[in-house]
C-alpha cells in the first residue's frame, strides 16, 4: 500500500470540497491564496458574498471530526489572510465576506463524508 503524503492527502480534500461547492452553486474565485499570515484554501462567491472556506481532513484514526479543528489561533490566521487578499484585490473589498469551513472526514473503508458550516465565524468573534 502507498502511503500518501499529507500534502497530496489535503490538495485531493481541496479538490473534492471545491467540486462539492461548485455544485451547490459557488463560483471559484481563487485557491490556496497565500500571504505572510497564512493560507486560504478556497475563495468562492456565493452569489454576492465573497466566501473564504477552511478546507479540514481526518482519518479514521482521528477522534475529533475535521469540522471542530479549526482553532481560534487558525481563526485569526484565516481573517488576517482574507484582509490580505481583500487588499490585493480591491475588487472584492464591497462584498459581503463570510468564513466557512468544511470537513473531510474519512472513515475507515476510505469512504469521505463532507460537513459544511456556513458562516462558520466572524471577525468580530476573533481576538486579533
Amino acid at each position: 500500500m502507498v502511503r500518501r503524503t499529507t500534502r497530496a492527502v489535503g490538495s485531493g480534500a481541496e479538490r473534492l470540497v471545491e467540486r462539492y461547492l461548485a455544485d451547490n452553486g459557488l463560483c471559484l474565485v481563487d485557491r490556496n491564496f497565500y500571504c505572510r499570515f497564512g493560507e486560504i484554501d478556497l475563495i468562492m462567491l456565493d452569489g454576492e458574498q465573497l466566501v473564504f472556506v477552511e478546507v479540514r481532513f481526518r482519518s479514521a484514526q482521528r477522534r475529533v471530526s475535521a469540522r471542530f479543528t479549526v482553532d481560534a489561533r487558525k481563526r485569526n490566521k484565516i481573517i488576517k489572510t482574507a484582509a490580505m487578499f481583500i487588499v490585493s484585490q480591491p475588487l472584492y473589498a464591497n462584498r459581503v465576506m463570510r468564513f466557512d469551513v468544511v470537513g473531510v472526514d474519512q472513515n475507515g473503508d476510505g469512504a469521505q463524508k463532507l460537513a459544511w458550516i456556513r458562516d462558520a465565524f466572524r471577525p468580530q468573534d476573533s481576538s486579533l
